[in-house]
């Protein structure tokens, strides 16, 4: 073999081992920041601020509205919130209550409020202070329910917390 060939097959291999390395390099290098951007925390929901509503054990009257307020948080993006409001007329728990409120007897609905509305947060902030007018008809059954909140995060992470409420006459 003449030696313009051998030194072409040389510059070839050192090309082939140099390129393999820069692609071994490359790689390493995007798992590792795979694995650093790796969202493995839930989202939060502040309901004890001064700000937030309703509290545990808070009082509505059926035929006005109110507005939900609560500060919402996650370490890289917020998706969405939703609210699940229904009765506890058999008194049933979740296990997100925070401590006890003063329960009625136990009933039949006849005519219970139940809402459930969903929110995307726009712009997909870390921290967001929710605001939703909700509307209390003035012909369902008053007595114990639960405001449920949930806050999901751009991860699929999510978070939920209950509130027990009373709805009056």
């Amino acid at each position: 073999m003449n030696n313009y060939l051998k030194m072409k097959l040389f510059n070839m291999k050192v090309l082939q081992k140099y390129t393999l390395i820069a692609v071994l390099f490359v790689m390493a290098a995007a798992c590792k920041k795979d694995k650093e951007s790796i969202d493995t925390e839930k989202p939060t929901i502040v309901i004890d601020s001064d700000t937030a509503f309703p509290k545990q054990c808070s009082t509505i009257k059926r035929g006005t509205s109110f507005t939900f307020r609560s500060t919402l948080a996650d370490n890289v993006a917020l998706g969405s919130y939703s609210i699940d409001v229904h009765h506890n007329f058999d008194h049933h728990s979740h296990s997100t209550e925070i401590g006890e409120c003063t329960v009625e007897a136990i009933k039949t609905p006849i005519k219970p409020f139940v809402l459930v509305k969903t929110v995307n947060i726009p712009g997909q902030p870390q921290q967001y202070n929710a605001e939703l007018q909700i509307d209390v008809p003035a012909d369902i059954d008053p007595g114990n329910y639960h405001f449920m909140i949930q806050v999901t995060d751009l991860a699929g992470w999510s978070t939920q917390k209950g509130i027990s409420i009373r709805i009056l006459e």
